[in-house]
């Protein structure tokens, strides 16, 4: 009997005032907390599912909720970086992206008592500089790129990357100590597994998704949100996509991904089965542009 195909299911651990779209509505809500519950939701999924996540958190949930991230921690999960403040990169000075960059590992460092290696950037909005940046900050990994056909007011069509790589393989000049982990997309379609597009399209999809990446010998890598797992509530100037599917709807479909036939495991280890290491820059990867 041959082993199941690993995956990796991991975890943008930001609050639902962190989201763009919240950020730009013209509502508001004084709980901002909103969340909290659904990472303890899923903490609780992977303990009885009996595998280890990785959580790119926001440091700022981590000084504002210290013990949700210090429980991750101690569950062996990994911890990884999704900025301070969870801002578009983009839009910041360099200054500023470094300082979220440092400030962040920093502080969940700190908390955690464990190396901070990996980073995801806020909605994979990220600039030229960004691996730079990453190698300034004695990061080691990198999980922003998506795959993705180009989707308008959203992302994609700059990759193709689907396994693990040097930094190198994205952008040419990057720094050799920084690897590429790629979020995976549906084969053919080039649509991305998880985000809204499970909401859109249901767990089945997903499922199907990593079934057929696995067979091309790529390790999917998901993600979700915890304020998805949460009743979301309503917000004036909150698109109405936000809201579909999320809470309980939500919940039902990571049981039936974490139920899959799949061996879930970390980020990191996606990184070194996939036998990248960085700095020798032994791996096989698909640059901006080719498509």
């Amino acid at each position: 009997m041959t082993d199941p195909p690993e995956a990796v299911l991991s975890v943008d651990f930001e609050l639902f005032s962190h989201t763009p779209a919240y950020r730009q509505a013209t509502g508001s809500t004084p709980n901002g907390s909103i969340g909290i519950d659904g990472g303890e939701f899923l903490r609780a999924q992977l303990s009885e599912h009996d595998v280890s996540s990785t959580f790119f958190v926001v440091s700022s949930v981590g000084e504002t909720h210290p013990g949700v991230i210090e429980n991750l921690a101690a569950d062996g999960h990994e911890i990884g970086s999704h900025t301070h403040t969870h801002r578009l990169l983009t839009e910041l000075d360099p200054s500023t992206r470094l300082e979220e960059l440092e400030r962040s590992k920093e502080t969940l460092e700190a908390l955690t008592g464990t190396t901070v290696t990996g980073f995801r950037a806020p909605a994979f909005d990220f600039g030229a500089d960004h691996f730079d940046m990453l190698g300034a900050a004695s990061y080691e990994y990198d999980s922003s790129v998506v795959a993705s056909r180009a989707i308008p007011g959203w992302y994609g069509g700059e990759y193709t990357l689907q396994k693990p790589a040097p930094a190198t393989a994205v952008e040419a000049d990057a720094p050799s100590s920084v690897a590429e982990l790629p979020v995976n997309v549906m084969p053919g379609i080039r649509l991305p597994l998880t985000g809204t597009w499970l909401r859109f399209f249901g767990p089945g999809y997903t499922i199907l998704g990593m079934k057929l990446l696995a067979r091309q010998g790529v390790t999917p890598v998901l993600y979700v949100h915890p304020w998805e797992f949460v009743d979301l509530p309503t917000i004036k100037g909150v698109p109405r996509r936000v809201y579909w599917h999320t809470g309980q709807w939500m919940r039902r479909a990571v049981q039936r991904i974490l139920d899959a036939d799949f061996a879930f495991i970390t980020a990191q280890d996606a990184l070194q089965d996939g036998g990248v290491r960085a700095v020798d820059g032994s791996a096989e990867g698909s640059k901006r542009g080719e498509r």
